[in-house]
C-alpha cells in the first residue's frame, strides 16, 4: 500500500531495487548473480554477495539477480547457531539482498548473459546442492547444474567464491578451483578439508590466500576463498574484487 501511494505521488519507492543493479548507458557486461538465501549459515553470505554487487557496480556491469524458488533446507538462528522450527523460501529470502529485484532461477539462460557469479555461504551447500548433508556424493540443484553446464559450453566465464566452487567441481569435470589452503594452519583455515572434496568431486584444487584468485583458463572459471579462511573483511573484499575483475575481463567487454 505504501509503495502504491508513493508511486501515485510520483515518489520513488524506497523498497524497489530496480535501478540499483542497472547501469545507465551501455553496460560493460551482462552478469547473472545467483543467490541461495540470506545469511551465512542457511543462505548466501551477505558480505560476499554485497561485495560482488559493489565491484560489479563500480565496473559498470548490468546485473540481474536470481535464486531458486524452493524451500530452504532449514532455517538457522544466527545468534545461537541452531536450527529453528521455521520454514522459509530461498527466492523470498534472497530478495532481501536483491531489494526485491530478483527472478526465479528457472528463468536464467546463459544466452542472455555474458557471465555468472555465485557467492558462498552455507546456502550453496544446502540449497543449491546437498553437499552439506551428502558430502562427496552430493547432488546439485537441477537449474544450477544446467546453468553451470550451459555457461561452460558457451565458454562464458563463471565466478565462484567461498564454498560455491564445490558446485563447479561436481558439474564440470576436471575444473580447477580454489577454496583456500589445504591445511587448517592453526585454525586459520577451518574448512580446509573441502579441498579433498574438490578432488573427490572430480575437480583440481589450487591453494590460494584470501586476497588471491585462481583462474582456470581452459574452463573460464574464476574462484577465490573469501570466508573459507579467517581474515580481515577488507582482505576478503579485495579477493572478491579480484575475482569479479577477472570474470569481467574474460567476457571481453
Amino acid at each position: 500500500m505504501l509503495a502504491a501511494l508513493l508511486r501515485a505521488r510520483g515518489i520513488p519507492s524506497p523498497f524497489g531495487g530496480r535501478s540499483l543493479h542497472r547501469t545507465a548507458g551501455t553496460p560493460a557486461a551482462r552478469v547473472a548473480l545467483v543467490l541461495s538465501g540470506c545469511g551465512v549459515y542457511d543462505g548466501s553470505e551477505i558480505h560476499e554477495a554485497s561485495a560482488i554487487l559493489v565491484h560489479l557496480s563500480r565496473a559498470g556491469a548490468d546485473v540481474k539477480i536470481f535464486a531458486p524458488d524452493v524451500p530452504q533446507m532449514h532455517v538457522i538462528d544466527h545468534i545461537k547457531g541452531q536450527p529453528t522450527p521455521e520454514t522459509r523460501n530461498v527466492l523470498a529470502e534472497s530478495a532481501r539482498i536483491a531489494r526485491g529485484d530478483i527472478t526465479a532461477l528457472s528463468h536464467l539462460n546463459a544466452s542472455d548473459h555474458d557471465a555468472v557469479i555465485f557467492p558462498g555461504g552455507f546456502g550453496a551447500a544446502k540449497n543449491l546442492s546437498s553437499y552439506a548433508v551428502d558430502g562427496d556424493s552430493c547432488r546439485v540443484h537441477q537449474d544450477v547444474e544446467r546453468i553451470l553446464k550451459d555457461f561452460n559450453k558457451a565458454k562464458k566465464p563463471i565466478g565462484l567464491c567461498c564454498i560455491a566452487p564445490v558446485l563447479a567441481a561436481k558439474v564440470i569435470p576436471g575444473v580447477e578451483v580454489t577454496v583456500g589452503q589445504e591445511e587448517e594452519l592453526g585454525g586459520k583455515w577451518p574448512y580446509a578439508g573441502t579441498a579433498k572434496s574438490i578432488r573427490a568431486l572430480g575437480g583440481e584444487h589450487c591453494p590460494k590466500e584470501v586476497h588471491e584468485v585462481h583462474v582456470d583458463g581452459r574452463h573460464r572459471v574464476v574462484t577465490t576463498p573469501a570466508f573459507m579462511g579467517h581474515a580481515p573483511l577488507h582482505a576478503i573484499f579485495d579477493g572478491i574484487g579480484a575475482m569479479v575483475s577477472v570474470v569481467l575481463k574474460l567476457t571481453g567487454k
